[in-house]
């Protein structure tokens, strides 16, 4: 008795149809076999998948039981498989119709129960997408399939119900999203940029550097404030759009990284590396790819602190994904390509003791100071559009600490500029395929950024002074257009453009 069974595979952020195909045969040694390329964790499937069943209730087939995973050709990976195994074989022992159009995806557990499983929301967009009404899944999983709307989600707790489903006899009700998405992920215990005291400077390029998408690269001594301005950075941040919010979950579903019950992110993710990190956990990998730091940060910031003690292996990996916004992962059975538009925010010492230019003794030599410094390559610092000094606090600012506080500019002060220029740049780029300045090509700069005489000029200078590249040049006009617009100035003025140079000293 041949039984098929509606379930998909995933490979990064992209989904495939797949047939699991059970079988029950009346011949042959009695056995459990799975085939169609199953990794270790499918081929354990067999014993999870009939120790389940037995401890539901169910008198378990001694017979020759073959289950296919079509297409063949194609590597199977993950637990996800154990729900439709299942449900094939619940249709054969108990003779219950399994409803058409209808998928099943999850982790059955020991017990009958089913598991939190990764990728739910990848499986709920490619079942609308095939036309499949019905999608069935582990409770805990509901939260994030109901993301994807028009679509009957049953969030079942185990197999035992599953059957009464099946056979009628108890209706498991579709799942309804309760859960508002402005109540997700909201950012707690946030460090206000308030809490940052001076620092003006660096707190000025973190505002145009947010409100544009423009990367930047912050340079200190120890304890002037740089982890600090970094960890206020997410107070600051505007929300997702739900397009960007359902790009930025399908990239964490797929790394598993959706918390039970949880639905969809709507705010910007902070990713902060350890210097340690290898080049899969930066760019992503595995058998099967799974995203790495750079898609992790996709919409949000990529924080790195002491980016002179990464890797250079790894931090050339940067250069294309920086570029392109995205960064394909080739294996023996196709290629997958994960979104990597982050904003990326670097710190560092300006030599290896720390002291190089501040108030305490450097005890390093040039040479010393030069060889630290050359772990970040040119075309890398040249993808970079803002360039800050930080120096240390003076001593007023700590000593009168709560009187120079309470005249700090307040994170939601700061947030609510950057959010209304975010508005600004959606309106001006709303029949373009892109969101913020930052994105902008040549194309679309010759339309939004047309410069007078004069900024033409103080720009000419600018590029013969710091011997600026193309790529330099176009991105001073980038950083301009936004400071432009934090002014709500629908002209790029000389002003705006001598700023943006001021931002450009890449010999900090």
């Amino acid at each position: 008795m041949l039984i098929k069974i509606f379930s998909v595979a995933n490979y990064g952020i992209k989904t495939m149809s797949i047939d699991v195909e059970v079988n029950v045969a009346n011949q042959g040694f009695p056995s459990f076999d799975i085939v169609g390329l199953p990794s270790k964790a499918v081929a354990e499937s067999r014993d999870r998948v009939k120790t389940a069943l037995i401890n539901s209730g169910f008198s378990f087939p001694n017979k020759k039981i073959t289950i296919n995973l079509a297409p063949a050709d194609m590597p199977k990976e993950g637990s996800y498989y154990d729900l439709p195994i299942a449900v094939g074989l619940m249709s054969y022992i108990s003779d219950v119709a399994i409803p058409s159009k209808s998928l099943f995806y999850g982790e059955v557990s020991l017990d009958g129960g089913l598991r939190h499983t990764t990728g739910i929301l990848l499986a709920a967009i490619h079942a609308k997408e095939k036309g499949i009404q019905n999608i069935f899944i582990p409770s805990s999983c509901a939260n994030e399939a109901s993301i994807v709307k028009e679509m009957n989600v049953f969030p079942v707790d185990n197999l035992s119900q599953l059957f009464l489903h099946l056979n009628g006899q108890k209706h498991i009700s579709p799942y309804k999203n309760e859960i508002s998405e402005e109540s997700e992920d909201q950012f707690t215990n946030q460090v206000d940029m308030a809490d940052v005291l001076g620092q003006h400077k660096a707190k000025r390029a973190l505002q145009i550097a947010i409100a544009g998408g423009h990367n930047v690269m912050m340079q200190g001594p120890p304890g002037a404030g740089k982890t600090l301005l970094a960890k206020a950075i997410s107070s600051i941040l505007p929300p997702l759009s739900y397009e960007e919010s359902l790009d930025v979950t399908r990239i964490y579903s797929s790394a598993g990284h959706i918390l039970p019950n949880r639905s969809l992110i709507t705010q910007r993710q902070v990713r902060s590396p350890h210097h340690t990190i290898s080049y899969a956990g930066m760019v992503g990998g595995g058998v099967i790819p799974k995203p790495g730091e750079i898609s992790l940060a996709h919409r949000g910031v990529l924080f790195l602190d002491e980016i002179y003690e990464f890797s250079r292996y790894v931090l050339e990996s940067l250069r294309q994904p920086m570029e392109d916004g995205e960064v394909t992962i080739s294996r023996s059975f196709g290629s997958i390509t994960f979104p990597t538009k982050f904003l990326l925010i670097a710190a560092c010492n300006p030599c290896p003791c720390g002291y190089h230019n501040s108030n305490r003794p450097c005890t390093c030599t040039q040479f010393q100071i030069n060889r630290y410094k050359k772990r970040v390559s040119g075309p890398l610092m040249d993808r970079i559009d803002l360039f800050v000094e930080i120096n240390a606090v003076e001593k007023n600012y700590y000593l009168e600490n709560n009187k120079i506080a309470s005249q700090q500019p307040k994170s939601e002060e700061i947030r609510k500029k950057i959010i209304k220029v975010r508005e600004i740049q959606s309106k001006r780029f709303l029949n373009d395929k892109i969101l913020i300045n930052a994105e902008m090509k040549n194309s679309h700069m010759s339309k939004y950024c047309k410069l007078n005489e004069s900024s033409n000029m103080i720009l000419y200078k600018a590029v013969e002074k710091y011997n600026l590249s193309a790529r330099a040049y176009f991105k001073l006009i980038r950083v301009a257009r936004t400071i432009a617009d934090m002014d709500e100035s629908f002209e790029i003025k000389e002003e705006h453009i001598a700023e943006a140079i001021q931002f450009r000293n890449m010999e900090i």
